[in-house]
């Protein structure tokens, strides 16, 4: 389920099924002009990916809304806030919260983290609307089901 209104009404109903939570980390900066164009596309990219994901378990997950930062920022600073993000979040009944980013970085915060992190590598750069690239999210797709439900 998606955050949107429709989707978070059917949430309200159906609760105690809907068990995990994912929590797209989506980096970005201003100061550096050859990084815009290829944070831009990661964060659409990520954004398909986790589109597609969640379709494959609509009424078992929420796409929570994107969690964005900066990617200078201390990453301590950003754990904090994250992490009371799935503190409240944990007030609804998820017993599984996934970390979903391209941002290799994370992996060094995994621990101190209120959930699982789930790194994929990222292409640089492409053409969403190209068949490669949908062949690459729709296998990275079926690789994180598959994780995501040996979880449960």
């Amino acid at each position: 389920m998606r955050w949107i209104k429709g989707d978070l009404e059917r949430y309200v109903g159906a609760k105690e099924y809907i068990d995990t939570l994912l929590v797209p980390l989506l980096p970005f900066e201003f100061s550096n002009d050859d990084h815009l164009t290829k944070n831009a596309y990661q964060i659409e990219i990520l954004t398909i990916f986790l589109h597609e994901l969640e379709k494959e378990f609509t009424g078992r997950i929420v796409l929570s809304p994107h969690y964005y930062y900066l990617k200078s920022s201390k990453k301590e600073d950003e754990l904090e806030r994250l992490n009371s993000w799935v503190e409240d979040a944990k007030k609804q009944p998820f017993e599984h919260v996934f970390f979903v980013t391209f941002d290799a970085t994370w992996k060094k915060e995994e621990v101190a983290m209120d959930g699982t992190l789930l790194w994929l590598p990222a292409t640089q750069s492409g053409d969403l609307q190209s068949k490669e690239t949908a062949i690459l999210i729709r296998d990275q797709v079926e690789q994180v089901s598959e994780l995501i439900q040996t979880y449960w």
